[in-house]
């Protein structure tokens, strides 16, 4: 009778094994190589914890193009990084719900696989930590996480994309964080006519654009330089200063008086689609930035020594400042803009 016993309870617990394994759900979502263009310098270390993979850049992209993030469903993350201005803004300062209006102009998102700090004060160190800042900043989005997450889970599509994003975990605030990283992290740009002259790939430059390289190498590497046209370091090059009592540049962060209206060095990349320039907007066009640097710049006990070391400013003929805008429309990536289309 024992013995009896003994089989029936092994068979009812194979039994509920195997009922147990048939409703597992195995979620298969590969991971995506980045593909890393030459010269590029090394990854952000945080994408090692969170790489691409094929469920979550997905996800991330339905979030940034989705007003539900705003509260009043008015405001998405391409409000104001808009795909044709190279994922930056066409206003001197960015504008959220209700028509309120930022502190700074919105920054391109390009190449942030490679950035080593985000934002033009350096105030985040990992793209994770980023996407909640706009939810909850008043003239930006603000929402909460938990008002998006509420929006969020009354669409079976978000559910059911979270759950193949992120093992089954559903909604949560890490997901949502994670998977607009990773989408961001696949906004690589580097098919530019520059990177094919680079290449070899049978272009060259005409004489103007031979000539604004020149000009480049001499009067504007040394903030500029890299693959990424950015040396990612923070500098007072005695822009007009922001009259917003808020504004201290990576003085903010830091505390430091030396770092008073300093920014971050941006990109040239795509710079021909992310007018207005300056950290909000100073310079409508290239030609009125590049006046600015020749006419002279503002003095400042932190003025960047590449300007206080030559009278305050960077000396550029006409002709020079004609054939350096037509170099840095050589990096000009429609690929990545969609212009091409």
């Amino acid at each position: 009778m024992k013995n009896i016993l003994s089989h029936i309870a092994l068979m009812l617990l194979l039994t509920g094994c195997a009922s147990d394994e048939s409703n597992l759900i195995v979620y298969d979502n590969p991971e995506i190589e980045l593909e890393i263009p030459l010269d590029f310098p090394e990854l952000n270390n945080s994408i090692y914890n969170n790489m691409p993979t094929q469920y979550g850049v997905e996800l991330g992209k339905k979030l940034f193009f989705d007003t539900q993030l705003s509260t009043d469903n008015t405001i998405s993350c391409s409000s104001c990084h808009i795909p044709e201005n190279a994922f930056a803004d066409h206003n001197p300062k960015a504008i959220g719900v209700e028509g309120r209006i930022g502190l700074r102009n919105a920054p391109p998102v390009q190449n942030m696989a490679f950035m080593q700090f985000y934002n033009w004060d350096g105030n985040k160190l990992q793209l994770e930590n980023q996407p909640l800042v706009p939810i909850i900043t008043h003239e930006e989005m603000n929402s909460s996480i938990l008002e998006v997450i509420g929006k969020l889970e009354s669409d079976p599509s978000y559910i059911e994309l979270f759950n193949k994003a992120f093992k089954g975990e559903g909604i949560t605030a890490d997901g949502i964080y994670n998977s607009i990283a990773q989408y961001e992290y696949m906004l690589i740009t580097s098919n530019s006519k520059y990177d094919r002259v680079k290449r070899n790939e049978g272009e060259t430059f005409t004489e103007s654009e031979a000539q604004g390289y020149t000009v480049f190498q001499n009067k504007c590497i040394g903030c500029h330089s890299t693959a990424l046209f950015t040396d990612q370091s923070f500098r007072n090059i005695g822009f007009p200063i922001n009259p917003d009592a808020e504004e201290g540049g990576r003085a903010r962060i830091t505390g430091l008086v030396e770092d008073y209206m300093r920014f971050r060095v941006p990109s040239l990349r795509n710079i021909e689609y992310t007018a207005p320039y300056g950290s909000f907007g100073q310079f409508e066009t290239l030609e009125d930035l590049l006046d600015y640097l020749d006419n002279g710049v503002l003095e400042a006990d932190n003025l960047d020594p590449i300007l206080k070391d030559n009278n305050n400013r960077i000396p550029l003929t006409a002709q020079e400042k004609t054939d350096l805008i037509a170099f840095m429309k050589t990096l000009s990536d429609t690929d990545f803009t969609g212009l091409d289309n």
